[in-house]
């Protein structure tokens, strides 16, 4: 498949990852992606678990906007059907200048069965079977040509491969530069955009301290468990929360340069795109300073 504009724009770029913007109102959510926007970064990430529906949240933060992509990372496949996706993903982007990115993912068995009430079989298959649906729906709308980009959701490689042959790439999420070597090998040309965690100044007590907050769920998911040990790591890494050596390896902690340099590492492997997900004082409150003070730099 050939890249889109959007994805195309995205290229060698800085995005934020962020599900901060539900700190606020849904009509004043858009101003954290004014913010975003005015500070140059390129995107606007934003995931779908516990949080907003993801269309509708990327409505409000397009509206807000002129510039900024908005990317779901991700949308959960087993919330809607195909043609729901196809349909929702051609109108905000024929509305908002193809400014929106479709990332899509299967999720995890707790989220999908406890709380959606669907059964997590297949994944792979069930991913699959969603492209391909994608690519298939019917839309009568004036925007049902509407061109979009969709992404998904990669960590191991079978799954790297479908963004390969049914996506326009993937969206690798806690994962180090050398796993993005591998996605890039992997997906050939297509689009590879990476999440980053960071970890702004502060102590290496205060480092820690967000660092196994934010790792805290992700150390009792298999998926990444799975990914973590293709990467060389091991179960004595997995105490919830993450092994101080989990800490250092999935968040970056330091000054602007420290950051810079893994952005350039990630980059030297293969990735398009870099969003940073800024780890501030608690995990829903937007890091307005330090999206302000890494701005001049990652531009």
């Amino acid at each position: 498949m050939a890249l889109p504009s959007s994805l195309e724009k995205l290229k060698g770029t800085v995005g934020v990852w962020t599900v901060t913007h539900e700190s606020l109102a849904p009509q004043r959510s858009g101003e954290i992606a004014q913010e975003l926007e005015e500070l140059g970064y390129s995107a606007m990430w934003i995931p779908e678990a516990y949080s907003r529906e993801a269309f509708t949240s990327s409505h409000f933060l397009l509206q807000a906007t002129s510039t900024i992509v908005v990317a779901t990372g991700i949308a959960n496949i087993w919330a809607r059907d195909a043609v729901t996706a196809a349909s929702a993903a051609k109108s905000l982007n024929a509305a908002f200048s193809d400014r929106f990115v479709l990332g899509l993912g299967v999720s995890h068995q707790p989220i999908v069965q406890k709380l959606r009430k669907h059964d997590y079989v297949s994944p792979l298959t069930q991913m699959k079977s969603f492209l391909e649906g994608l690519s298939e729906a019917p839309m009568f709308a004036i925007e049902g040509n509407q061109e979009f980009a969709r992404v998904i959701a990669a960590l191991g490689p079978k799954m790297l491969e479908l963004g390969k042959t049914l996506a326009h790439g993937v969206h690798p999420y806690l994962v180090t530069p050398e796993h993005t070597a591998v996605a890039r090998a992997t997906v050939g040309t297509q689009f590879v955009g990476v999440e980053q965690a960071v970890v702004l100044g502060q102590s290496r007590e205060v480092f820690l301290q967000r660092a196994h907050a934010y790792l805290e769920i992700y150390t009792g998911l298999p998926n990444y468990r799975n990914n973590w040990l293709r990467l060389g790591f091991s179960e004595e890494d997995f105490v919830k929360g993450g092994s101080e050596r989990l800490c250092d390896a999935m968040v970056v902690h330091g000054d602007e340069q420290k950051i810079l340099d893994n952005i350039n590492a990630h980059r030297s492997a293969g990735a398009d795109h870099v969003c940073i997900q800024v780890l501030g004082e608690d995990l829903s409150t937007p890091p307005l300073e330090d999206w302000r003070h890494l701005a001049p730099a990652l531009r």
